[in-house]
């Protein structure tokens, strides 16, 4: 008899294990498997001219993945590894890379800024290869293909200012007077075409167009010229470290006085401050499309805490937040991208796998970005992902915002003849 109920409650426990079995092979099937895993590239100008915004940029890209893979589980269950480069802010380097993340496999790629977008863009969009760029301008996604912006453009900085300007600070008669100092690239060139596009509607004369490389140490003689026209406003689109140059030459000239000096938001950060001291830019607007360090949404903490941790020198600077951000949402591409095609059509990489993190990753946005900057929402033909800026003044060296976050409308520049020429 005893022998009996063993023989039974060994069929019995066999007969569960046959039914468990499956349904825990399942939920291990689900899983990934040791090797799997969402190769991405990104490169910041960590060295160069323009180190000064890609070192925390490039600190910050790198601690947000850690955050994503070690307390997020990665995107959609797959760990996400990075092809990480610097740049130098070269564009040699720039293109090599880009060839190298598409033959090491990886689904999409990032870059920090318009420059370098801008020697990628080329040789990404033939290959039908995804890329997100953190700073933008036109040029890049008009008219759209495979590139993208993740916040508004350096023309929506010149449009959002030039709109703040005219019915919050101008008090004269007419129509103001602008010069424009802008940087030899598409940092410059994005501003450039948004005041070619908006300047006449919005009622602004621009008076001069003056350019300026990454490394000029003097822009005396285009201030001169600048400052005998009479300006009401000079706008600059450019980096910090010519930033400072140009407001320290038009300091020496007596230009801050009386005159109007807005900023694009490549130039208005922490460093800026830094680099020019708080005398110097007491009274300067900007443009910029982030929250401001400790403001109260919800990914401010778990970025504070990282951030401290391991670049406690990044702590204050707002690009640190904009690359912060931007792998969040390279990671809400990739789990997009999972959950509608799965892992196996990615990890065949090539071009259906691009088309697929284009069509069912970055097109399928719809994410909050943890409140650290406007919402990621592709909207059809736009390329800009989130749309919403602030106007900051820089009072006693805070960057202190004075508007409310401002939507940028899409500009579609190639309906303009000289767009591109």
């Amino acid at each position: 008899m005893k022998r009996k109920k063993i023989l039974v409650l060994a069929v019995v426990c066999l007969a569960l294990l046959l039914v468990v079995l499956p349904f825990a092979s399942a939920c291990a099937a689900k899983g990934p498997k040791p090797g799997q895993e969402l190769k991405i590239g990104m490169m910041t100008p960590t060295t160069g001219p323009a180190a000064e915004k890609g070192s925390p940029m490039g600190h910050a890209n790198l601690d947000a993945m850690e955050y994503v893979n070690t307390e997020l589980g990665g995107a959609g269950g797959y760990p996400i590894k990075v092809l990480w480069y610097d740049s130098g802010y070269d564009a040699a380097k720039v293109a090599t890379f880009v060839k190298r993340f598409i033959d090491e496999g990886a689904l999409l790629f990032t870059v920090a800024s318009s420059a370098e977008m801008s020697w990628a863009m080329e040789l990404a969009n033939r290959a039908e290869f995804p890329g997100l760029a953190s700073f933008t301008a036109p040029s890049l996604y008009r008219p759209p293909k495979h590139i993208y912006g993740q916040m508004p453009d350096y023309g929506d900085d010149w449009t959002a200012f030039a709109n703040y300007y005219m019915k919050n600070v101008w008090k004269g008669t007419g129509r103001p007077k602008m010069a424009l100092e802008l940087l030899n690239n598409p940092t410059g060139y994005g501003a450039r075409d948004a005041a070619k596009a908006m300047a006449d509607k919005l009622g602004i004369d621009i008076i001069s167009t003056d350019e300026h490389t990454a490394t000029t140490i003097s822009e005396m003689d285009a201030l001169t010229r600048i400052k005998a026209a009479k300006p009401d406003v000079l706008y600059i689109s450019s980096t910090p470290k010519p930033t400072a140059v140009i407001l320290k030459n038009a300091r020496d000239l007596g230009l801050l006085t009386g005159t109007t000096i807005g900023l694009g938001h490549a130039g208005i950060t922490k460093a800026l401050v830094d680099i020019a001291g708080v005398d110097v830019v007491e009274g300067v607007y900007g443009v910029f499309p982030t929250v401001n360090w400790d403001d109260n949404v919800p990914g401010m903490a778990k970025m504070t805490e990282y951030v401290k941790k391991l670049h406690p020198n990044d702590y204050g600077n707002m690009d640190y937040i904009t690359s912060w951000a931007q792998s969040l949402i390279v990671a809400e591409i990739l789990k997009n991208a999972v959950k509608n095609v799965g892992y196996d059509k990615l990890a065949k990489g090539g071009v259906e796998a691009y088309q697929a993190i284009e069509t069912q990753g970055i097109q399928k946005l719809n994410y909050d970005v943890a409140g650290l900057h406007g919402p990621a929402i592709y909207t059809q033909g736009d390329n800009r992902l989130s749309k919403s800026v602030r106007v900051f003044q820089i009072r006693k060296g805070v960057i202190t915002p004075v508007t409310n976050w401002l939507e940028a409308p899409m500009i579609k520049y190639e309906d303009f003849p000289w767009f591109g020429k």
